[in-house]
């Protein structure tokens, strides 16, 4: 009889996962027409191959300081030979910072630190979150009013306040920086996940899971969350965005990476006094994040149009 009822749960699990392709094959195709998504993803795609080959585009060290190395002054402007700059002068087409450095250099070793900061801080929150959104929408009681109010009391808090403060007591540092950011985003992956749960636990093929012997964790893990899959990709896109300018900000601030780091933050608070006499050192890295943030956001939003489940539904119909 328990052979037969494994067989029953196997076919019904077959089933779902054959729907389950066939939707999100039929996302991808949604994705691909969002002008934001294909805008967002290139820039992505390019920022990533500047990441994993930084050592090749970068002409210099990030921490080299050229004093003695080469003519040059502390926060020289750019050099392009192609644009006038005298060919017996060295090249630095972002220029010379304070120390002596080479922004060009900084600025694509920095891609690699901003895109490893907002990917580690995101997967970190997102694994916690949904962990304890999930226990708490599935088993309810007294474990959803514990994980719940411990929640509330970190949503109590303004969002930087409470990351500047976990930063000041576990010490400046990026690790502790990324840290801080991940636990102050956890509460808002935690809610999805616990609404998520909470809409799809009563379903009856939720319930014909439950009746033929599954698990709490298989029903849980395989037949509840993969509903919070789409919501969860989009917000964490998004997060990726805010995980990069909070930690950008707690680097200003000096609470985040600290020198010698290239790192975005790192280089606009070193030169934020510099605005008026070499702009070049906090435009150039502003300029970056900018770019960064906005190619999440686009992705984000791109994707949270191909995921709508009133848009999807539609998209079924109409094919």
């Amino acid at each position: 009889m328990s052979s037969i009822a494994e067989i029953t749960d196997d076919n019904v699990s077959n089933i779902q996962d054959y729907k389950a392709n066939s939707l999100w094959r039929l996302t991808l195709r949604r994705i691909f027409r969002q002008r934001s998504a294909i805008v967002g993803l290139t820039i992505l795609v390019m920022l990533t191959l500047v990441a994993v080959f930084a050592e090749s585009i970068a002409p210099y060290d990030p921490t080299d300081v050229l004093i003695g190395v080469e003519d040059v002054k502390r926060r020289e402007g750019p050099c392009i030979h192609l644009l006038g700059c005298p060919e017996d002068k060295p090249q630095h087409i972002m220029g010379i910072d304070g120390n002596v450095r080479d922004v060009f250099s900084r600025i694509v070793f920095g891609t690699r630190v901003s895109l490893r900061i907002g990917l580690t801080t995101v997967t970190f929150a997102v694994t916690a979150g949904t962990f304890l959104g999930a226990i708490s929408g599935y088993f309810g009681g007294w474990v959803d009013n514990l994980v719940m109010r411990f929640m509330d009391v970190l949503l109590a808090f303004p969002f930087f306040l409470l990351a500047i403060a976990i930063v000041f007591v576990l010490g400046p540092s990026l690790q502790n920086a990324m840290l801080a950011i991940a636990i102050v985003s956890m509460p808002g992956y935690a809610r999805v996940v616990r609404a998520t749960v909470l809409s799809v636990r009563e379903t009856e093929y939720v319930e014909a899971s439950r009746a033929l012997g599954a698990s709490d964790f298989r029903i849980l893990f395989s037949r509840i969350l993969p509903n919070a899959l789409p919501p969860l990709i989009v917000l964490a896109t998004l997060g990726v965005a805010t995980a990069i300018l909070d930690t950008a900000a707690l680097s200003f601030l000096g609470l985040g990476a600290q020198p010698p780091m290239a790192e975005w933050g790192t280089m606009l608070g070193s030169e934020r006094n510099q605005i008026f006499s070499a702009p070049h050192l906090v435009f150039i890295p502003g300029v970056a994040i900018s770019i960064t943030v906005l190619a999440f956001n686009l992705l984000g939003d791109g994707l949270r149009d191909a995921l709508d489940p009133r848009l999807v539904h539609a998209g079924v119909k109409s094919e």
